[in-house]
């Protein structure tokens, strides 16, 4: 089974696309200064654990309400499983688990490398052929969205965080694109929720077996409302709601521009940051405005 997006939509359908990734990303970029905080209180792998369960838990009854509780009963369980482990759970691991390492702008600036991932997955499943105009976009987000990460705070360090990063990446873009082929008569929502309750199950066990090995490390006395509502920014907001919105960008885009989008993100960041008193930075706003430049560019006509 191959992904098969329409090769000449109507603009007002790519619009719409495009305005969807957006806010996926924006929502998505909350998860950032949100991990930051928590990760003083919570080691990544129960703080990983924590996120999947209150995204599955959020999402399980809206599915039910929308398509039906015989939806959810018929869906295919067992592939949710394995997919939603690897792909989310393990992905969402690492990515916490780098930034405990490193920081968020280490962090962010590897998944500026999603569109290449996301790119070489739709060659690799889809043939898709690789034309000038995409690998032209491909080099402006890529542009766009380092000189945005490093505006933030001017360097990166590489090491074993950068390298877990990377494989997030990997996982992150592999999981998403099977989503999107292996469940096609579930919606959306669907999709979301059944892969995200197996990497909540196949986190949930990673924890308890971490927790005999005391590598589950938390501090429940410093958990205060400040913390129980970053938990529901972390887990909620920026997985659960961006994450229904992402599937349905990678459904009418494709992995490969949506993944794009991704490089806007420390400009949504900043917006937030600006909202709390923080300075304008004009070098992030120029990187967010190459990262739509390349992915206009990259759609071609259909923009």
């Amino acid at each position: 089974m191959t992904l098969r997006i329409d090769p000449a939509p109507p603009p007002s359908d790519v619009m719409a696309a495009n305005l969807i990734c957006m806010a996926s990303m924006l929502i998505w970029a909350l998860a950032f200064p949100a991990a930051d905080h928590l990760l003083k209180i919570f080691s990544p792998l129960p703080l990983s654990a924590l996120r999947m369960i209150l995204a599955a838990l959020f999402l399980l009854p809206l599915w039910a309400a929308r398509d039906g509780w015989a939806a959810v009963a018929g869906a295919n369980w067992g592939k949710g499983l394995w997919l939603g482990g690897i792909g989310f759970g393990l992905g969402a691991f690492l990515l916490v688990w780098a930034q405990s390492r490193t920081d968020a702008v280490t962090t962010a600036v590897i998944a500026a490398t999603m569109p290449v991932v996301g790119i070489t997955l739709e060659r690799l499943t889809d043939r898709r052929p690789v034309r000038p105009r995409l690998i032209l976009g491909l080099i402006l987000s890529l542009a766009g969205g380092i000189l945005a990460y490093l505006a933030r705070l001017g360097g990166v360090s590489i090491g074993l965080g950068a390298l877990a990063a990377f494989a997030s990446v990997l996982a992150f873009s592999w999981g998403s694109q099977r989503t999107v082929l292996d469940f096609p008569g579930l919606s959306s929502i669907g999709r979301t929720t059944v892969t995200f309750a197996g990497a909540a199950l196949v986190m949930a066990l990673a924890w308890v077996i971490g927790g005999a090995l005391g590598a589950a490390k938390v501090n429940w006395a410093a958990i205060g409302p400040a913390e129980i509502a970053a938990l529901a920014v972390y887990g909620i907001g920026s997985l659960a709601i961006s994450q229904i919105l992402w599937i349905v960008s990678v459904e009418r885009l494709g992995i490969g521009i949506a993944s794009m989008h991704i490089n806007a993100a420390p400009f949504y960041v900043m917006i937030f940051a600006t909202l709390l008193g923080a300075p304008w930075n004009w070098a992030q706003a120029a990187g967010a405005g190459i990262v739509v430049l390349g992915v206009l560019i990259a759609q071609g006509r259909r923009a």
